[in-house]
């Protein structure tokens, strides 16, 4: 894939030349004669460097540069001019530029230093995504999951990351579907590429518009610089959509026609914006009843309702509940450097018999204050403040077989829990054979091995 390289100069020999030696070296070459239409530029896509003349009527380059490095951060800038002083190349790469290089130049020096600048560049994204995976790491280093259900779902999920297919992902808030999609993304050849989440429900009606295709300068009160929307900035990887649903009608059309054309248009901008994305939508509505109420566009539901994944409640699987739990107490204990050695019986037994109407999330949240209120060695169940009694009259009825499945596996998790995979203790516990609990294990497909430290 050819690399995109801005080249700003206000004499229009020059930028002939220099295009001609940048293409004939394997570059794309995009050519400004100043500092507004290099911006206008910038905005409609995403360059890997750009080389810039120091000195133009409408703004230097050292403007040019600043208003460049607003929308695109990490842009590696060259800074070309006559007028070569110490003192400006030292203005120059403290505000940001990589190198400064004096006219005339050889075009060998040039291309030398563009393909280091173009290194540095893909250094600096490449720490920016690593930094930026490392602060959420425990987020999605491990989806913790051992039951039937979810072992479904991660299987369809690495056949799904290796497409380029629009997944749609369903669940109660709080299950875990941002969660999903990045580990979608991770999976995938875009990994590499930038992972941008919106939720559509908690940005306002009238600012969601410019957060989504972004917008012009000029185009509305307080918009005195150009901004790139969400779109622009998943250029190349991954646009995760939650809360899909809540889009107005009017944002719905737009976004159609975008997935049709793959082309839009900023706030108030004249130019066609193309961008090479892979959308991941989530919801925890019911889209099919959206539409027969006419809040959600039919043409747009088969638009994202390519490959639908459901996530469960926590409520349904509550077999993972001891490993989450367990995956949540060391987080915590070790971020708050905490002296507890885990959770008495009881308190995993409450654990188990809740039916968290918040998920996942909330069990992460449960789990965080009972590590930070706590004052002893061993989580209480009196310590999580949670009641059971809503249990058994709102629990759906199962059939007996069924019932005597789940809690079983659920006991067996327990017990795998506390013993750290430890078969011969976990059997101890249990009060069979070793044998015996072996083949439990093999029927219930639980794995010792996923429950030690």
């Amino acid at each position: 894939m050819q690399k995109k390289i801005l080249v700003v100069d206000d004499d229009p020999g020059l930028l002939t030349l220099m295009k001609a030696r940048l293409e004939g070296a394997g570059y794309c070459v995009t050519l400004a004669t100043g500092g507004e239409q290099a911006v206008s530029c910038a905005i409609q896509e995403i360059f890997c460097a750009a080389v810039l003349d120091f000195q133009m009527e409408d703004m230097n380059g050292i403007e040019l540069m600043q208003n460049l490095l607003k929308i695109q951060p990490h842009l590696p800038v060259i800074i070309l001019t006559a007028y070569g002083t110490i003192e400006r190349a030292v203005e120059a790469t403290k505000k940001g530029a990589y190198d400064f290089l004096t006219k005339p130049f050889e075009a060998k020096d040039l291309l030398h230093r563009l393909e280091k600048a173009l290194e540095v560049g893909r250094l600096k994204e490449e720490v920016h995504r690593l930094s930026h995976m490392v602060r959420e790491r425990y987020h999605f280093d491990n989806i913790i999951a051992s039951s039937d259900k979810m072992q479904r779902i991660l299987d369809q999920v690495a056949q799904i990351a290796a497409t380029e297919s629009t997944a749609c992902i369903y669940g109660e808030s709080g299950t875990g579907k941002e969660l999903m999609a990045k580990a979608i993304h991770l999976s995938s050849h875009r990994a590499k590429g930038p992972f941008v989440a919106i939720n559509c429900g908690a940005i306002p009606e009238g600012l969601l518009e410019s957060e989504l295709f972004g917008h012009a300068k000029g185009a509305f009160t307080g918009a005195d610089q150009p901004k790139k929307g969400l779109l622009q900035q998943a250029d190349g990887g991954t646009l995760f959509m939650d809360e899909i649903a809540e889009l107005s009608l009017t944002l719905q059309v737009k976004l159609l026609r975008f997935f049709q054309d793959r082309v839009f248009y900023a706030v108030g901008g004249l130019n066609p914006i193309k961008v090479d994305i892979r959308l991941i939508a989530a919801t925890n509505k019911d889209l099919l009843k959206a539409i027969q109420e006419c809040k959600f566009r039919e043409d747009l539901y088969y638009r994202i309702h390519v490959i639908p994944i459901f996530l469960p409640p926590l409520r349904e699987r509550i077999e993972d509940v001891p490993l989450l739990a367990k995956h949540f107490f060391e987080h915590f204990k070790r971020e708050m450097k905490k002296d507890i050695q885990g959770f008495s019986p009881e308190a995993m037994q409450r654990l188990m018999l809740h039916r968290w109407p918040g998920n996942v999330r909330e069990l992460a949240n449960l789990i965080e204050r009972a590590v930070a209120l706590s004052t002893s060695s061993i989580i209480s169940a009196e310590s999580l403040f949670i009641g059971m009694e809503e249990m058994p009259e709102k629990r759906r009825i199962m059939p007996l077989d069924e019932t005597r499945r789940e809690h079983e596996r659920a006991y067996l998790t327990q017990v795998l829990t506390e013993t750290r995979g430890n078969v011969s203790k976990a059997a101890s516990l249990a009060g069979r054979y070793r044998a015996e609990f072996y083949k439990l294990l093999h029927k219930y497909n639980l794995n010792p091995g996923d429950f030690k430290s």
